[in-house]
């Protein structure tokens, strides 16, 4: 059944909760959380390790991890019973095992809407930056290669006029179709279920039902769409070669959603003539073809790296674990699917 895991929890501590943090967060909320709760902060910032995290979920009432961290259903089962909360830092929650944590009854919380922009923001420079081919223009000018300008000097493509293929619609993609209107793309979008007419009329949108054929239309692809057993590897061999020729795709989402492999291929072969990436499969480490190739953006996990953004984030984590610790439902609770 669906539902709220609050009724069937079991109670808050009645002291101050003991909340263990995994990663170095802004000075700000690691303060205030020292203020409110007996904090466990990781200052050095180094990821900590599987026994590391099991050591941790044993002996605390809440767990701040982040999305370097996974969370599997052993570990969920294999928590002490003070392990409560696990309040997540930052929206994604698939590196956290929401089913176990259900059946343990363990509260999971995480920080929406508050990288929206901030990716978003990322996710346009890397649709205007592959087509301008900007990698290869700085990468240039750095080696001191730059001879002057010339009629035919690293020619790219302009934005105005072709399509933009949003494929998940949710804050993030609206974000993006805002932006890129301004820029004369003309933005179609696959996603579970099209949006609100209305919505589409404000943000000057098309909804394509079929995957496959928004592949087919654009001429940049933009991922804005959460991993899933289904979305995984969702743009593979098959579905880059349906492709525009010289086309380009952008992904600040997750990197499993990407076939790395077919990827490389049509970078190599000029089915694709460039890509903009800022996640990747098995991160911190980028397969170095990716690196050497001239025109594919690499960036490092930077879609929500803004003072901004990770302040709030921090903010929200806070106020999860202080509703819960009062008694009462965290804000940015996710609901799941209770097991058994």
């Amino acid at each position: 059944m669906a539902a709220s895991e609050t009724a069937t929890s079991p109670a808050p501590p009645s002291g101050t909760p003991r909340v263990v943090v995994t990663r170095h967060l802004p000075p700000s909320v690691e303060a205030r959380m020292g203020e409110l709760f007996e904090a466990e902060l990781n200052t050095a910032d180094t990821p900590m390790s599987r026994e590391e995290l099991v050591a941790a979920m044993a002996d605390c009432d809440v767990l701040v991890p982040t999305v370097t961290d996974r969370i599997d259903a052993e570990m969920i089962e294999g928590a002490g019973e003070r392990l409560r909360l696990i309040a997540n830092f930052g929206a994604g929650t698939e590196h956290i095992d929401l089913a176990a944590a259900a059946k343990r009854r363990i509260i999971v919380t995480n920080t929406p809407s508050v990288f929206t922009e901030d990716t978003a923001d990322l996710a346009m420079a890397a649709i205007i930056g592959v087509p301008r081919r900007i990698r290869e223009g700085t990468q240039l000018v750095r080696r001191g290669e730059w001879t002057g300008w010339a009629p035919t000097g690293l020619l790219g493509r302009k934005l105005g006029g072709k399509v933009l293929g949003i494929v998940g619609m949710g804050r993030i993609g609206q974000a993006v179709a805002h932006r890129a209107r301004a820029f004369g793309l003309e933005v179609a979008y696959h996603n579970r279920k099209p949006l609100p007419s209305a919505v589409e009329r404000m943000l000057g949108v098309r909804y394509i039902a079929r995957l496959d054929d928004l592949v087919r239309a654009a001429d940049i692809l933009t991922l804005h769409c959460p991993l899933t057993e289904e979305t995984r590897h969702m743009i593979d061999a098959r579905r880059i070669a349906l492709m525009i020729p010289g086309g380009s795709i952008v992904n600040t989402a997750r990197g499993e959603l990407i076939d790395t492999e077919a990827l490389i291929e049509a970078l190599n072969s000029g089915q694709l003539a460039g890509a903009g990436l800022d996640v990747y499969p098995d991160e911190p480490h980028v397969d170095k073809r990716l690196l050497e190739h001239p025109n594919t953006i690499t960036l490092p996990h930077i879609g929500s790296a803004t003072v901004e953004g990770r302040e709030a984030s921090g903010e929200k984590v806070i106020a999860n674990i202080r509703f819960w610790a009062d008694g009462h439902r965290p804000p940015d609770q996710v609901l799941t699917a209770l097991v058994g």
